[in-house]
């Protein structure tokens, strides 16, 4: 019967990053350095709001674009952080992550032999929406370009069948932030021309030394903007599952639609724990600890790796880090499975994040700094000792 099922879907391989997790949970005393999970509970003030919402038997369907409670702090939210003005009426959708937000997104604007243009190496993710759609994705080398997805990158790329760019900034895995000047290039780039653009955005509140920037805040290119956001890495809320979608009428009438029919609705208690979230908003004093405690750990690993001799970028956002393992001559399939069985430490493949990713490794900070210690300590000996322990 293998053979009745959906053949694009059957296709799909297994996503690299939960592929060396799963392995490294087999092990024990690893140092799990793969996935972006923040070590950090939800403030307490969110756990609270949840509590209080199944105590007050508030835990029945919502409205299926979420509570209006809701979707009016997070068009506060954008408007304030970012200076995007959203209808919390008709131009937000309430989501199960920004996941969901980006299959709605895909599968709204998307049809068969349309083309989308994403940078690579680039979250494992989108691919699979993508094809699910039966569309095209096109990844564009950005090795060269400090793994920024230019103006020029982008125009070099676009056919009469480009449906779509991708914005996937602050970047995972790669940790890159487009400044002001990057964007507007971007913008002026795309603002006379027939192409959507969808702006993951979901890392925009982990950026340490500038400031975010969002595509959707260029002018003319609103109405063709899916701007995807949520609260899980800027209020530690993953597995709450909250996460949003803001675009013009025309589009979220259409995503709107799928998301009623896909899971009616985000979970009511979960909403009740973002209102609580969004409430305090991010200058809260546990959501800024959070985020100067990553800004030490990513100095701390920065420096740790360059004197270990690796060539890394230095990240500007997000919780990763990029380093090239390319000097030791093993894929980094064969570079992180060797390190998880000879050294303990998990760390995720570049080839996870295309076939761009190759040649490095991604480690996520997100841990506590005494595993992020214990994790690096091991991994330097096992480069020390790396002839003798591949002999």
């Amino acid at each position: 019967m293998n053979e009745l099922l959906n053949k694009t879907l059957v296709e799909i391989e297994e996503s690299g990053i939960r592929k060396i997790a799963n392995l490294a949970n087999e092990i024990p005393d690893v140092v799990n350095l793969t996935v972006g999970q923040p070590d950090f509970p939800s403030p307490s003030y969110i756990k609270d709001a949840g509590i209080r919402a199944i105590q007050d038997e508030k835990h029945g369907y919502t409205t299926n674009n979420g509570l209006k409670e809701l979707r009016e702090l997070a068009s506060e939210y954008v408007q304030n952080l970012y200076g995007l003005s959203y209808n919390p009426q008709d131009e937000v959708i309430v989501t199960v992550g920004a996941s969901e937000a980006l299959d709605l997104a895909f599968r709204t604007i998307l049809s068969p032999g349309t083309e989308v243009i994403l940078p690579a190496p680039s979250y494992p993710g989108y691919e699979p929406l993508i094809r699910l759609c039966n569309a095209v994705p096109v990844f564009v080398d950005t090795s060269n370009t400090g793994f920024k997805l230019t103006a020029s990158l982008i125009e070099e790329h676009i056919t009469e069948k480009t449906r779509c760019i991708v914005l996937p900034y602050p970047s995972n895995p790669t940790g890159t932030v487009l400044s002001k000047e990057e964007i507007n290039e971007i913008g002026q780039l795309l603002k006379d021309k027939n192409i959507f653009i969808v702006s993951d955005e979901i890392y925009s509140e982990l950026v340490y030394e500038d400031k975010h920037y969002s595509i959707a805040a260029y002018p003319g290119l609103k109405d063709k903007t899916i701007v995807i956001n949520g609260v899980s890495k800027s209020h530690s809320m993953t597995g709450w599952r909250i996460g949003f979608t803001f675009a013009p009428p025309y589009i979220t009438k259409q995503m709107h639609k799928l998301h009623s029919f896909n899971v009616v609705c985000a979970t009511s208690i979960s909403q009740f724990a973002a209102i609580e979230a969004l409430k305090h908003g991010t200058n809260d004093e546990e959501v800024l600890a959070m985020k100067n405690e990553y800004n030490k750990r990513r100095d701390y690993v920065y420096k740790r790796l360059i004197d270990m001799g690796l060539q890394v970028a230095y990240p500007k956002g997000a919780f990763y880090i990029f380093p090239s393992i390319k000097k030791y001559g093993l894929s980094s399939e064969d570079f992180a499975l060797k390190l998880l069985r000879e050294a303990k430490v998990a760390a995720t493949p570049g080839s996870a994040f295309t076939e761009y990713g190759e040649g490095y490794i991604r480690l996520s900070y997100a841990s506590s700094m005494e595993e992020l210690k214990k994790g690096l300590d091991r991994l330097e000996y096992y480069l020390s000792n790396f002839s003798s322990i591949n002999i």
